[in-house]
């Protein structure tokens, strides 16, 4: 069983991680299974700087 991403102690900013993302994409779309592994814990992290975000708004 695959191990969940785990959420980094600090948050990037925002743009870091979307930039990172990007950066991951491929002609094709297709990720190998480490870049579709790095692609999940971004996706973690993005939501958690999104949170963060809203939080630090309201």
């Amino acid at each position: 069983m695959p191990t969940p991403p785990t959420v980094p102690p600090r948050a990037r900013p925002l743009a870091v991680v979307n930039e990172e993302i990007r950066g991951l994409q491929v002609d094709g779309g297709l990720l190998s299974p480490e870049g579709r592994l790095r692609y999940e814990e971004l996706l973690v992290e993005w939501a958690a700087a999104v949170r963060g975000d809203v939080a630090e708004a309201a």
